[in-house]
């Protein structure tokens, strides 16, 4: 599986989200919306951005009851995004239905990954108001067990536990990770970080990367900086 940095275009509007995009010239960079985008601009900002050749990973992180969330992925399928994701917490059934809602007439889907634990989250915080005693790695490796039994293509997690999700579920299993930064960024709200080089090293499959390009004062340069940093 080839690598890609996946630019998450959290922006408040259309506007400023084209005119980002704009700056690229060269390039064509997997982007990812978010809820604060989607949200704001509707399915017709996921239409726009396609129609202009960039893959979308449309980053909704579904959770509700499986009817629900079959119903609702059915929906997002017909938006022809590339990747899309729920949380692995919803339970085996949820992540079930998922699938088979977004799974199109001809068999043909995005790729669907499971959120296990956010990146802005710890351990201190899992035990104090979670109520969950097991660490960090063994959450995330129990929640992508769960996701491949569902028949998912893999998970959402902190570039620092990609090996061992790797180790346990195979070369295969996807690992799309969040909490990439520049070894000289701040780390902003994010717990659980490391640089583009170290998660290709640890074997990520994706790293999607936010205010480390999107705020720089040359976006292109930083997102070739992360390409060549994860992807050479």
């Amino acid at each position: 599986m080839g690598k890609d940095v996946i630019i998450a275009c959290d922006f408040a509007g259309e506007e400023e989200t084209l005119g980002f995009l704009e700056r690229f010239t060269e390039e064509k960079p997997f982007v990812k919306i978010g809820m604060e985008l989607f949200y704001a601009a509707g399915p017709d900002i996921v239409r726009k951005i396609k129609a202009r050749g960039h893959k979308i990973f449309l980053d909704l992180k579904l959770h509700d009851i499986p009817n629900t969330v079959k119903k609702a992925m059915a929906v997002l399928s017909r938006l022809d995004v590339d990747m899309c994701n729920l949380h692995a917490a919803g339970t085996i059934a949820m992540m079930e239905a998922a699938l088979e809602g977004l799974t199109r007439p001809d068999g043909t889907r995005p790729l669907l990954i499971a959120v296990t634990q956010l990146t802005s989250t710890d351990e201190e915080r899992m035990r104090n108001e979670l109520l969950i005693n097991a660490t960090v790695e063994e959450t995330v490796l129990h929640y992508a067990e769960n996701a491949k039994k569902a028949g998912l293509d893999g998970i959402v997690c902190s570039p620092l536990e990609a090996g061992s999700v790797k180790a346990r579920l195979g070369r295969d299993f996807v690992t799309v990770t969040p909490g990439v930064r520049f070894a000289d960024s701040a780390k902003d709200d994010q717990a659980r970080i490391t640089t583009p080089e170290k998660a290709k090293e640890i074997g990520s499959d994706y790293i999607v990367v936010g205010r480390p390009i999107t705020q720089a004062e040359d976006p292109v340069a930083a997102y070739r900086r992360c390409v060549k940093g994860f992807c050479g």
